[in-house]
Formats: structure tokens, sequence, C-alpha cells
């Protein structure tokens, strides 16, 4: 395959930025698109250039770096993390165009790396449990029904690539943030900080300068872990419930 590839460069935070143009040839549709970028480094190195700067990590499609915006969809044409995103998703002659997550929240850092550390700042505010350091409890000790924790599990799958927050026209974390709470929300074990885990969660949400969710669904469609929008309700009711209780007045 031979592709034209129209990819934002920036050399920094304060830098402006713009897209440039690269010729790419003998591609093999099998390659997945970070291996594709892998192949243009090379080039750019042998010709003494600076090469492409972007997040990955597993390339297993479970850590969430991969946050690529392709042809104007998050990691690119399929659901998916852009590491499991292959070159025969597109077609020989094709010009594609790669930019880096488009949020204040998410300040361009060099090329296509986004600085993503809002995102564990709301984790940091909230998202964890206490832990009794006593005797281990048996297994069977805290019961759980099947549904349950098929729900707790479903929300936990969230990588935090932030794909719900580039794919939102108000450049919400709602998905996101509502999956963390609702993880725990759901077990027992997360009780004890129920209702100051939520107003926490959402304060530093809101303090990170993202925006409100509209309902139109963009997150849960491009979510590559397939995240449901349910879970924004659940946090919804979480929160509300926390700021109406009289233990927390």
């Amino acid at each position: 395959m031979n592709l034209t590839l129209k990819i934002w460069r920036q050399k920094n935070s304060a830098d402006k930025g713009a897209l440039k143009e690269y010729k790419i040839s003998n591609i093999s549709e099998d390659m997945s698109f970070l291996e594709m970028l892998d192949v243009l480094n090379e080039e750019l190195s042998e010709k003494g250039e600076d090469p492409v700067h972007f997040d990955h990590d597993c390339r297993e499609g479970i850590c969430g770096m991969c946050s690529l915006y392709i042809d104007g969809k998050p990691h690119g044409p399929q659901q998916t993390t852009t590491c499991q995103l292959h070159m025969r998703s597109f077609k020989d002659g094709d010009v594609i165009t790669i930019e880096p997550w488009r949020a204040k929240s998410f300040p361009v850092l060099k090329d296509l790396v986004v600085d993503r550390s809002s995102f564990d700042r709301i984790i940091q505010a909230g998202g964890y449990v206490s832990v009794n350091t006593g005797g281990v409890p048996d297994a069977n000790e805290i019961p759980i029904s099947k549904s349950i924790a098929d729900l707790a599990m479903d929300a936990a799958q969230c990588i935090g690539c932030g794909a719900c927050v580039a794919a939102c026209k108000n450049a919400s974390a709602m998905l996101f943030t509502s999956a963390k709470i609702s993880q725990l929300a759901l077990l027992p074990q997360g009780q004890v900080e129920r209702k100051v885990r939520a107003e926490k969660m959402v304060a530093q949400m809101d303090a990170e300068g993202f925006g409100a969710c509209t309902n139109t669904g963009a997150c849960e469609a491009e979510c590559p872990k397939g995240i449901s929008i349910t879970n924004i309700a659940r946090m919804n009711r979480e929160y509300f419930s926390a700021i109406a209780s009289s233990d927390n007045v």
C-alpha cells in the first residue's frame, strides 16, 4: 500500500503546531497502525529528521496509551484501540489525517502526545477503597450476585484512553469518571467511601476543565471497550444522593 499521511507536528506545548505531509510506500495490510508509524519513523530517522512522537505501551489494546485521532475519529474507523487497528482498514492511495486528542484538559506535549494526567487526578480524588489490614477474609464471606459482578466488571474494563473525551463535542469526561465511580459503587468493598467518592471525583472532573454531558452518545459509540452511558446515569444518582445526604450537609 502507498499512503499519504497528514500528521500533526508540534515541538512542545507552547508551539502553534501544524499538519505536515508524508509519503509512505510498501505498507502491508497486515501491519497495525502503530507499526506503520514505526516504519515512517525509521525512514525519518535515516534521513536525520525528528521522528513522529506518539504514545504506546502494551500494543495489546489494554493500556489506553495509543490515543490518536485518525480521519476525524478517536482511534480511527473501527471501535477499537489504535494499536489494534490494522492497515487493511484503509485502501491503497488513501490520505490519512492523524492528530492528537483535541481537548483543553489534554494539552499537547509534543506531536501526537497529550498530557492525560487529569484522569489520574480524578481517580486520586476518590477512586479507592478502604483496606482492612487484618486477617484475610474467607472468599465467600461477602457474596456478590452475578448480575452486580457483571456490571462492576463491565465498568472496570475502562482503560482510560480518553477516546470518550475526544469524541464528545463538549470534551466531557463523564463516561470515564462514571465508569470509575460505578465499578466501586456497585461492590460491597466500595461502600465506605461511596458518598464522598462521587462528590470528590465529580468535583475534580469539573476542576480539570472537562465539559458537560449533553447525551449525544458519541462517547459510548467510540469507546474501544464499549463502556455504557448507563454508568453516567448511575454516577448522577450517586452524586445527587451524596449531596442530599444529611451526612454530607
